[in-house]
């Protein structure tokens, strides 16, 4: 009879956490559209360059590194469901302003400078959602359900990439890109409405608000600088983001040098995030079962290579078609996309078996009480580097090209894995107990 108690009590009982993981359901699927139809505004309505996308991805980014560390203190003193109802609200009603101004006819007036404060003030909301969601989950799940619950808010992530850019690509052909981002407001809007019908005492320790913000800072950094399982774990995510970054910032200049038409721009990028997302939920199917095998600090490692090895058809590829052997061999720009696809693919499986364990084990060795500035300072310095890659990759593309920018970037994001190879998180067999 204990035994099928304890069977029974899963997260598919657990009514908090099922609308949580609704409501990021939700979201994950509208923000496919933003993901595609924002930069491909800039880069089709208004004609951007490569550093101009390069800055459009740092003023939407920049917020993690100027206000990142002063949010996780916030979040551990007021209550995160409050938080993150508000912060959707918000960050839907902002979307909302560019197909309005499509429709009204002001886009273009406006200019990017209206596309840079819009993906300002939203990047501004998502960081204290970000810190609040991974902060909300062990207060809602037990310790030993970290995994399973992370692996389920993956599967979501990972399905909405798989069928989200696909149909992003679809309806932004028909509707033009800034039209588009009238999705994402209102999945926005939904997902509010989702959060906010969660039932959940949440325990506020009102002790932390009499300490300054300053000291409450520094024990967050001194949370994740002072384990160097912590400190390794966000160089290796910090390096990635900022390599990974830089190629996306590239890509829709690339996908025109290689022969893709500027009108197919936005069907070609959702097909390969969403051929190539297959992985993902092959990575979430093999993420627990890999850590079991293996052991969770293997794992980490192991995903971290492959995701960077994923990425280097883009270059091998881009190098052929511009060499005189592509034609020879009767090779099109088809033979191209499907490399590239299949490098995806890859890269997405390392990448989702790499979050789940690593978000997991934070979430289990750090006290509940610490998770809101745990989670702020890791965020500080993994998404701090993705405003610097998007301007690196602009840059990179201009000075030296845009095949050599992506050389570039292709082999600084394959040697991300040496940070957690060269750290204690290799030997971890399975996922400590908390620090506390």
């Amino acid at each position: 009879m204990e035994t099928a108690t304890v069977q029974k009590e899963t997260l598919w009982r657990n009514h908090n956490f099922l609308k949580l993981w609704t409501s990021d359901t939700i979201s994950q699927f509208g923000s496919q559209f933003t993901g595609l139809a924002l930069p491909l505004t800039a880069f089709i309505i208004l004609h951007s360059n490569p550093t101009e996308q390069g800055f459009l991805i740092f003023v939407g980014t920049i917020p993690w590194l100027l206000f990142g560390l002063f949010v996780g203190v916030w979040v551990d003193r007021h209550r995160k469901q409050r938080i993150m109802v508000t912060s959707n609200i918000l960050r839907g009603s902002m979307l909302a302003l560019i197909p309005i101004a499509a429709v009204l006819g002001w886009i273009t007036r406006l200019g990017i400078l209206f596309l840079y404060a819009i993906s300002f003030f939203v990047g501004f909301l998502q960081v204290f959602f970000d810190v609040t969601y991974q902060s909300f989950l062990p207060s809602l799940v037990r310790r030993e359900q970290l995994v399973e619950g992370n692996t389920k808010l993956q599967a979501s992530a990972s399905t909405a990439q798989v069928a989200g850019p696909t149909i992003a690509g679809i309806v932004i052909g028909i509707l033009t890109a800034p039209i588009a981002i009238a999705i994402d407001a209102c999945s926005f809007f939904a997902s509010a409405i989702t959060l906010g019908r969660i039932k959940h005492d949440e325990f506020i320790d009102h002790k932390i608000s009499k300490h300054s913000v300053l000291a409450d800072i520094r024990e967050g950094l001194g949370v994740v600088l002072g384990d160097k399982r912590l400190r390794m774990i966000a160089g290796s995510t910090g390096t990635s983001n900022f390599f990974s970054t830089g190629l996306g910032t590239i890509l829709p200049f690339f996908l025109v040098s290689v022969g893709i038409s500027l009108p197919n721009i936005a069907l070609i990028e959702g097909l390969i995030f969403s051929v190539g997302s297959v992985g993902a939920l092959v990575g979430v199917a093999l993420a627990t079962r890999i850590a079991r095998r293996i052991g969770v600090g293997l794992s980490i490692i192991g995903s971290m290579i492959i995701g960077g090895l994923g990425a280097i058809p883009y270059y091998l590829s881009g190098s052929l078609t511009a060499s005189p052997l592509f034609a020879l061999f009767g090779l099109d720009v088809n033979w191209y996309l499907l490399t590239i696809m299949a490098g995806q693919f890859v890269s997405f499986v390392g990448v989702v078996v790499y979050n789940i364990n690593q978000v997991s084990l934070r979430q289990a060795i750090v006290p509940i009480r610490l998770q809101g500035r745990m989670n702020a300072t890791m965020r500080f310095l993994v998404w701090g580097t993705i405003p610097l890659g998007g301007l690196a990759g602009g840059l990179l593309a201009t000075l030296f090209g845009v095949r050599s920018a992506v050389g570039i970037v292709v082999l600084g994001g394959c040697l991300a894995f040496l940070w957690v190879l060269l750290s204690p998180v290799r030997s971890l067999k399975e996922i400590p107990e908390s620090m506390e």
